[in-house]
């Protein structure tokens, strides 16, 4: 989907009902704003249920004051005004008060950006703005004076974070990133102590290179491979909507039966990503004009080495990605399905699935099918494509049950002898 495409009002009500059914913000909460290229500032209306906005709803505020629409502009305006005035390179201001953010805000903390490597280009380096009330020219100069900076992500005291961008989804990604931060450091904090990556692990990352491949044109298009690409859509989207994945980041793959596979393209946003979007790699090539996931060469050697997996998703669910970050092992051993599922969960060191394919791919067995990349990712592989999902949604169930169970009491694990029966039971030996 061209999301430039859309008109402001359009972007508008998309953005801000994402943002809405996933809890980050309130009926009454929140505001975001687009300076067309005419300099009108397009922007949500004060008082209108944000769960039930139209693009009827929306408000257009032109340079000279005079405002068109059926409601009154956002209380907030003032401080979207300054922003745009002050730093004419952004185009786009979102406004909200997500429960993890507002959480750091009543502490007077920043998240940590750099547990996980992608989120400090995302996000930047965070600022931090005195608490006024809202609406009042005060506030306005407090966000402004830390955008005039050159910050385009500041969190509110008491209150919520602020986002500019060039553009309303970039503003919108750097919003749930930091938001998928947030979540991370809490939990990793009832894990343990979070470790942190220098600015020379992020760099290993952030040089990791899209795969240079010959291309290929697709002359037939199988119903099998129609069927695998309705198949993956599907599951991508439920993946986002469980914020097993957040916009950008997350990657799906699915072998066919003539040893090519489909795997998601680099940056699209997986919230509308459709079945023409996905991108086949055939005998080391690539579908013509598409551009794969940077970790297309790792799923490669994964398939080649495997020929019972049949699917590997890599993803970083906040509660799995917690005992990423810290020094806490995984135990599947929490319920009899975590452990029929996931069995002994491998772990091996930051950047190790980026700089050694080959002994990452060879770790995977019947009794490892899941690897977690310390403070980067975990890697889920799978006989089909639906048995990769379901191994990825029940460990992060798992993780998010033991990170629970913490402030409750002491975990008790299924024993050596509850594991031999069941292992017998399901003929898992």
């Amino acid at each position: 989907m061209r999301f430039d495409l859309l008109h402001p009002a359009d972007q508008l009500v998309m953005i801000m009902d994402r943002i809405y059914q996933y809890g980050m913000t309130t009926t009454s909460g929140g505001n975001l704003s687009i300076k067309d290229s005419n300099g009108d500032v397009w922007i949500t209306p004060s008082g209108v249920d944000k769960g039930t906005l139209t693009r009827k709803d929306m408000i257009c505020v032109k340079a000279d004051g005079t405002i068109i629409g059926n409601h009154k502009p956002s209380v907030e305006l003032p401080f979207h005004q300054t922003i745009y005035k002050l730093r004419p390179d952004l185009k786009a201001v979102l406004h909200a008060h997500p429960p993890t953010l507002v959480a750091f805000s009543l502490a007077r903390k920043i998240p940590d950006t750099h547990l996980v490597p992608g989120v400090s280009m995302v996000c930047g380096e965070v600022a931090l703005a005195k608490y006024e009330v809202p609406g009042s020219q005060k506030l306005g100069d407090y966000i402004a004076e830390e955008f005039a900076k050159g910050y385009n992500t500041v969190l509110m005291e008491n209150h919520g974070v602020v986002c500019g961008a060039q553009d309303l989804f970039r503003a919108f990604m750097a919003f749930e990133t930091l938001d998928f931060c947030g979540r991370l450091e809490i939990d990793a904090k009832k894990l343990g102590q979070p470790r942190s990556l220098t600015q020379t692990q992020i760099g290993i990352n952030n040089s990791k290179a899209i795969p240079q491949l010959d291309a290929f044109v697709s002359r037939q298009i199988t119903s099998e491979e129609c069927e695998a690409r309705r198949e993956m859509c599907t599951l991508i989207h439920r993946s986002y909507d469980q914020r097993l994945f957040n916009s950008t980041q997350g990657t799906f793959s699915q072998r066919l039966s003539d040893g090519s596979f489909l795997i998601t393209p680099y940056m699209i946003d997986r919230k509308y990503i459709e079945p023409q979007d996905l991108v086949r790699i055939k005998n080391g090539m690539c579908e013509a004009g598409k551009t794969p996931s940077r970790s297309a060469m790792l799923h490669q050697r994964i398939y080649d080495k495997h020929p019972e997996i049949g699917s590997v998703i890599i993803a970083h669910p906040p509660a799995i990605m917690a005992f990423a970050c810290t020094d806490a092992q995984f135990d599947s051993r929490t319920i009899p399905e975590s452990y029929i599922n996931l069995r002994d969960v491998g772990r091996v060191p930051y950047g190790y699935s980026t700089l050694n394919i080959e002994e990452t791919a060879d770790m995977f067995c019947a009794k490892t099918p899941v690897i977690i990349v310390e403070n980067q990712c975990v890697i889920v592989s799978g006989s089909t494509l639906l048995k990769a999902f379901d191994n990825l949604e029940v460990m992060e169930y798992s993780a998010k049950a033991i990170i629970a169970a913490k402030d409750i009491g002491p975990l008790v694990m299924i024993s050596d002898k509850e594991v031999d029966d069941i292992e017998e039971a399901f003929n898992l030996k």
